[in-house]
């Protein structure tokens, strides 16, 4: 088996431990379940190399039954057919804007809140262009199972910030000039197929 395969079933030994240690009442169950719990921390550690001690905390954050985490992606197009990213403090790369979906908003309300705060403009949503299990496309390993949501904006108003808090550049590429990509954000075939959406306005929806 390859590292993806390896992942995948670390992913979802953690996702029966935490279910079984929310619902179990046998003092042995619990026993079992924390044992697959951290064989599954393990496995995670040994495919990614990074210490226990930072794994740990973050695969196991979730108790009881475990669903995939939203992942929300704005692909915003200017007048020169050039979509625009950001350049991520955290590692340096570029990324579409976007983050985790929050409690309490809806997909679009994410998107354009994530633009807003990662570029300083406004946006509206005009369409759902594809959800994407991050399983099925090139993405480093990560502790949680993802649901990538891109959603197509129009910008509205405001102006481009030079620096926010999560980003240190904002700027607009064609597809045969784009950056060093955040693979565990976006991959160059994930920006390659929202190119063909621009290109195509009545290309359907793809779904994973």
């Amino acid at each position: 088996m390859n590292n993806t395969d390896w992942l995948s079933i670390a992913k979802r030994l953690q996702a029966l431990a935490q279910a079984g240690l929310a619902y179990s009442q046998s003092g042995y169950d619990l026993e079992r379940y924390q044992e697959i719990s951290e064989i599954s921390v393990d496995i995670l550690h040994r495919l990614t190399e990074e210490p226990i001690e930072k794994i740990a905390p973050l695969f196991t954050e979730r108790f009881g039954y475990q669903t995939p985490k939203s992942d929300i992606r704005a692909v915003i197009f200017n007048d020169d057919h050039k979509i625009l990213m950001v350049k991520e403090k955290i590692d340096g790369r570029w990324a579409l804007p976007g983050g985790w979906a929050d409690i309490g908003h809806t997909p679009s309300e994410v998107a354009v809140k994530e633009v807003m705060e990662e570029t300083g403009l406004e946006v509206t949503v005009e369409r759902l262009l594809a959800v994407l299990d991050k399983k099925c496309h090139p993405h480093p390993p990560e502790p949680w199972y993802v649901y990538k949501f891109f959603v197509l904006c129009k910008k509205t108003g405001g102006e481009i910030s030079r620096e926010t808090n999560e980003t240190s550049e904002i700027a607009y590429f064609g597809l045969e000039e784009l950056p060093p990509l955040s693979e565990v954000r976006n991959t160059f075939s994930q920006l390659e197929l929202m190119f063909e959406f621009h290109k195509n306005p009545a290309k359907e929806v793809i779904l994973d």
